[in-house]
């Protein structure tokens, strides 16, 4: 395809063509999964499943892809779906618009994806996840809060026991650490120092209970950031679905 002649001169034809085979699950199509959905297209990945229940509302322009003014009431999940179609017509595409509950979450993990991007931003389905790609032994990597931080320098991918600072991986860690996940758990960080005074409670609605303010860059370049991750082990694999 023509689109990705300047990939093809970077990566090989080759390297496309690990690509070209991935399928992908994204999960959530915020600030952070939007851009990481992208960019994978973008560079070349054939299959995504991309998930999402929710509808764009004012506050989201600030941050993600596909939130627009004349966007606004629309599927986040319906928008995306059509955006990565006119990058590549050839892409095989799978939309689930809707909100998980761990019994969702539960059949959408019943496939041999080549990686899994948990791009939620609620506790407790994320841990879901997280929970169900360790027993299945998925390949999968988790985005922490982007939320409240400013400065892209900090941000880093490490496993989830080495993050510092951040107030969303402490809980996630403590929770998985009740549960016995104590390891191999690669996510996507700042240690940036929050402060406390930017976040705002909600009313606990599809387990969200607060968040906090955010800028237009910072979720972006965690999702890039992932995407990136990804896009190198897909490269580095031998074989592509479920980079056994």
């Amino acid at each position: 395809m023509e689109f990705l002649s300047r990939s093809e001169l970077l990566l090989g034809r080759s390297g496309l063509e690990k690509l070209k085979q991935a399928h992908i699950l994204v999960v959530g199509l915020g600030g952070v999964g939007s851009y990481a959905a992208e960019a994978l297209i973008r560079a070349g990945v054939g299959e995504i499943t991309i998930v999402d229940g929710d509808y764009v509302v004012q506050s989201n322009i600030n941050r993600q892809l596909q939130a627009l003014h004349s966007t606004i009431g629309q599927s986040k999940s319906d928008l995306m779906s059509k955006r990565l179609k006119d990058v590549n017509p050839e892409l095989v595409i799978h939309e689930v618009s809707q909100f998980l509950n761990p019994e969702d979450i539960n059949e959408l993990l019943n496939k041999n994806y080549s990686y899994v991007l948990d791009c939620i931003d609620s506790v407790t389905p994320k841990l879901q996840i997280i929970m169900l790609c360790k027993q299945r032994k998925l390949k999968f990597i988790s985005s922490m809060g982007a939320g409240g931080k400013t400065d892209p320098a900090r941000i880093k991918i490490v496993d989830i026991n080495e993050t510092r600072d951040c107030f969303f991986s402490r809980e996630i860690r403590k929770r998985l650490r009740r549960e016995h996940y104590n390891y191999g758990i690669k996510v996507v960080y700042s240690d940036e120092v929050v402060d406390k005074d930017k976040m705002e409670l909600t009313d606990g609605t599809h387990f969200k209970k607060s968040y906090y303010g955010t800028i237009s860059y910072m979720p972006a370049m965690f999702g890039l950031t992932m995407a990136s991750y990804v896009i190198q082990k897909i490269l580095a694999s031998q074989t592509v679905k479920g980079l056994s």
